[in-house]
């Protein structure tokens, strides 16, 4: 093949690959729709709304699976699995903690994935990646801060203080790797997710108004951060065997 169908190929390669991983993110949209469709702000802590609300991650996890195979089982999947375990916590407010932990390690896996060898990293060191980074410290610092007076109030402030320290470190760290990627999803997923997380903390800390559609937009952005992450790793393992077979050619 002459070099312009080999180009006009490998579009037909990724329109197929983009189109087959539509079909493969249906049951991921359709599970969420129905959470919307359940879900009222006085619903009951009860094991269906726990299952109802942590399904469309499961759903995810499955589709990354599916396309990654074990390559991501203690990357993404895993950091789904236990961002769902996360979700079914969050149901029962006396197991904030529990929820909390959960997804500080999602972010841990996020993050150990972010470094691995499939995501293309480059140099930080033009002004705007380091203005970024700069950006996401100094919001994570300064939220700390804001919500220090509010933690205090808390039942088992003495947990929760440094608790939620370390979390906002965690997810921090995610983003800013999520950066060195220069995968768009991924970094704009990561973004997402650190908007979902302040979002829910001023709500669950009361150190804001009550918002009328408080709960909505926690967890729109949430699932929006899970889909683009999962979206991301899918696109850079192909990105990567797409190479490989490049240079092997």
């Amino acid at each position: 093949m002459d070099i312009l169908e080999t180009d006009a190929y490998d579009r037909r390669q990724r329109r197929n690959t983009s189109c087959a991983l539509l079909v493969s993110l249906l049951p991921f949209f359709l599970s969420a729709g129905v959470f919307f469709y359940l879900w009222t702000p006085d619903s009951p802590a009860s094991i269906m709304s726990a299952g109802v609300k942590s399904a469309p991650i499961l759903l995810l996890a499955a589709a990354v699976l599916s396309w990654n195979g074990g390559r991501s089982v203690l990357g993404v999947v895993g950091g789904l699995v236990f961002s769902a375990v996360g979700d079914c916590c969050l149901v029962w407010p006396e197991l904030f903690l529990h929820g909390m932990g959960a997804f500080a390690v999602a972010h841990l896996l996020y993050s150990i994935t972010f470094l691995s060898s499939r995501y293309a990293t480059y140099a930080s060191s033009s002004f705007w990646t380091r203005s970024l980074y700069l950006i996401l410290f100094t919001v994570g610092g300064g939220f700390y801060i804001y919500m220090y007076p509010f933690l205090q109030k808390a039942p088992n402030s003495e947990i929760l203080l440094p608790a939620v320290g370390v979390y906002i470190v965690l997810i921090v760290l995610m983003g800013s790797l999520a950066i060195r990627t220069r995968n768009v999803a991924t970094l704009l997923g990561s973004l997402s997710f650190m908007v979902s997380d302040l979002s829910l903390a001023v709500q669950v800390f009361k150190a804001t108004a009550p918002m009328e559609h408080g709960h909505t937009v926690v967890m729109v952005t949430y699932y929006l951060a899970q889909l683009l992450i999962a979206v991301g790793d899918v696109n850079a393992v192909e990105n990567k065997d797409d190479l490989s077979k490049w240079k092997r050619s």
